[in-house]
């Protein structure tokens, strides 16, 4: 996950083993990694009666760098090291006072900055010094493709085993903000029988809410099999639940498989692992688009690419003639299906 320095495993691996450093600069748009480091710092450094005197907790909206560095000059009172942990730190803005405390930063202190949803300036010299002296560690959102692996490596650290069917109805519901997606598993995981070890749809639907048979994976399973009353089923379940259901939500999914079918049809080498790779897709769902390049061919595709990209204008109220979302899907879904 880290564009330089050392990578997520290796830093947890160094605290776990006692291995510190002066000063951690966490940063990056993907908040699940830049919190466990922190938090296991916060945690696991001192124990529960040095964090009394030892630790401090601060917030970059309410403390200045002048304030942080001061801070950071105490020597502790209970243990070998004080911990300064500072969250929301993109909030600070006066970055370059830290220049100063780098020259000689004390080392009893493990001054910790929660960077999240960006990254400062890697040009500046401070950020350098950081990454001379500590860590720097960025990061990054996974992308879509990604996270059916994340997901599976997660659920195999547990000892558990998740169905694709599964995979693909949390990655909808939840899309890749890593923390939700870990705080669903780690519920599936309380929850699930005690004589099993897999994750089923089944268990999805009826712990986290999501409906198996109701959701935009299974509205594309109907146009792949062309079935025309299971997708007008779907789409009126979505005009009934809004909410869970919003078209903002469903159109970039329908987008993102009819694109990739374009891609499908003009691939060279329709192998399942060349088609899973040139997609970036799980090889699992290859059949997929293998069975929809015989229904829609390329010139049907891009009319429905065409025809999505339409009904997403309307629903933002480009000549939509205010026609709702309900209706808008109906129309796409006739469209698509004739």
């Amino acid at each position: 996950m880290a564009k330089k320095g050392l990578g997520y495993d290796q830093i947890m691996s160094d605290l776990r083993r006692k291995i510190y450093k002066p000063i951690y600069l966490l940063m990056g748009d993907e908040a699940y990694y830049i919190d466990k480091i922190s938090d296991f710092i916060q945690q696991d450094v001192l124990d529960e009666s040095q964090r009394e005197f030892d630790l401090t907790v601060l917030y970059g909206k309410d403390a200045d760098m002048v304030t942080i560095v001061n801070a950071s000059k105490r020597y502790p009172m209970m243990s070998p090291y004080q911990v300064i942990i500072v969250k929301e730190a993109q909030q600070i803005k006066d970055w370059d006072a830290l220049q100063f405390y780098l020259m000689h930063p004390p080392k009893t202190t493990i001054l910790v900055f929660a960077y999240k949803y960006g990254a400062p300036d890697k040009r500046k010299k401070w950020v350098s010094d950081v990454d001379k002296l500590g860590i720097v560690f960025e990061s990054t959102k996974l992308r879509d493709y990604e996270l059916d692996s994340w997901i599976k490596d997660y659920a195999r650290a547990k000892e558990l085993v998740v169905e694709e069917k599964a995979i693909v109805m949390l990655k909808e519901f939840l899309g890749t903000d890593l923390s939700k997606v870990a705080n669903e598993l780690d519920k599936l995981l309380l929850t699930k029988p005690a004589n099993t070890n897999r994750i089923t749809p089944e268990q999805v639907e009826r712990n986290i809410g999501i409906s198996k048979d109701f959701n935009v994976f299974e509205l594309q399973a109907a146009f792949i099999a062309r079935d025309v009353l299971k997708a007008n089923r779907i789409v009126r379940y979505f005009g009934e639940n809004k909410k869970n259901n919003p078209m903002v939500m469903v159109l970039p999914q329908l987008f993102g498989f009819f694109a990739n079918l374009m891609l499908y049809h003009y691939l060279a080498d329709k192998s399942q692992g060349a088609v899973a790779s040139d997609l970036k897709i799980n090889p699992y769902f290859v059949k997929d688009y293998e069975k929809a390049s015989k229904i829609y061919g390329p010139w049907k595709t891009m009319n429905i690419i065409s025809w999505i990209r339409e009904t997403d204008a309307r629903g933002k109220g480009i000549e939509s003639n205010n026609i709702d979302d309900a209706q808008l899907m109906k129309e796409l879904v006739y469209k698509i299906l004739h």
